[in-house]
């Protein structure tokens, strides 16, 4: 009796121990949760739509058409996926994109994944909105090289099925065929690119969705001060910042001077949009120039940068662990490629 009273307290302070901890760890992770819903928000199920462009199912099964069609490029070639390809996370994954006649432009393509959530679009924030951007790298010379809206038209316009299904995307239009609906039904569908990820489950309150690694990392994310500039909906894409605030980028090209050629102002220099950190393991190389392939080596250049502190490779893997939470789910939808309406012998054809 005595050996089983002996037995019976130590299981009893065994599991009193057990209990103890798991409740410490259950005060921590709630500790955790409230401080990271500060500064970051999860991810509605789709990206607010301005009032002169409501989404609608028939003007998202245009745009995603659109996207996927080659034919709004001179060549005949190159889609808006091509360069923002939705199996690999809405990017190319090389340094810069191949464009009309083997160009290449001098940016990194960013991911068009969550982008609508983005205070504007490209790095240096010259087009307000997902209509905007659209409409520019279809004309590009560099990208996919249209020489005018007018022939963009013409060959939609050329194609039965293409205008009929404009008609049902924009019913009030007289004539609905522009090159402004190409760009407003785009957008529609990049809309509806959003990518919830075990991060946003955390935020949600299941503080089970991150690993101990990861909940580290997003500590020292909080704690190191990434989030001043990565937060929000969007962990980033919601403001402007330079490039080089306590060190210069290694591989900075003084020529590139960001969001100054918009603005002209000198102390744009330098500054470019603050990429969003959702899917951020999948969508290498990394910055504005696509020179960095490694994130543990975009994290070290953001510390010493941005940060002024130099991160231990610990400290570098629990932050990159905890980036790998923000992986997210592509939507079925998207990744399943339309069926694309046959050309006419009226449609204009490809040009190099």
């Amino acid at each position: 009796m005595k050996k089983l009273a002996i037995v019976g307290l130590v299981s009893a302070a065994l599991f009193g121990a057990a209990t103890y901890s798991i409740a410490v760890q259950r005060d921590s992770d709630s500790a955790l949760l409230r401080e990271a819903r500060k500064y970051f928000q999860p991810l509605p199920k789709e990206i607010p739509a301005p009032p002169d462009n409501p989404t609608t199912k028939e003007k998202v099964e245009l745009g995603k058409m659109l996207y996927y069609d080659p034919r709004l490029s001179l060549s005949g070639v190159i889609s808006c996926n091509t360069c923002h390809n939705l199996a690999t996370y809405g990017v190319d994954n090389v340094e810069t994109s191949l464009g009309h006649g083997f160009k290449t432009g001098g940016k990194n393509a960013p991911t068009v994944l969550n982008a609508g959530f983005h205070i504007a679009q490209f790095w240096d924030g010259r087009a307000k909105d997902l209509e905007e951007q659209a409409k520019g790298p279809i004309l590009n010379p560099v990208e996919m090289a249209m020489p005018s809206p007018e022939l963009v038209v013409e060959r939609l316009k050329s194609i039965d099925e293409y205008v009929k299904a404009f008609k049902k995307a924009f019913p009030q239009d007289k004539d609905p065929v522009t090159y402004d609906n190409v760009a407003k039904a785009i957008a529609a569908f990049e809309r509806t690119l959003v990518t919830p990820s075990r991060f946003d489950e955390f935020l949600r309150g299941n503080t089970k969705a991150l690993t101990k690694t990861e909940k580290e990392g997003l500590k020292l994310f909080i704690e190191k001060g990434c989030v001043s500039c990565h937060n929000g909906v969007g962990l980033g894409g919601n403001m402007f910042q330079k490039f080089g605030i306590y060190k210069p980028y290694p591989y900075q090209d003084p020529e590139d001077l960001g969001r100054y050629n918009v603005t002209k102002n000198e102390a744009d220099k330098y500054v470019y949009k603050v990429p969003s950190l959702r899917n951020v393991t999948r969508t290498y190389p990394y910055f504005h120039d696509g020179k960095v392939w490694d994130l543990r080596e975009a994290v070290k250049i953001m510390g010493e940068t941005q940060l002024g502190i130099t991160l231990t490779e610990e400290e570098v893997a629990k932050i990159v662990a905890f980036l790998d939470s923000l992986t997210g789910r592509i939507p079925e939808h998207a990744l399943k490629l339309p069926v694309l309406p046959p050309s006419s012998p009226n449609t204009p054809k490809p040009q190099k």
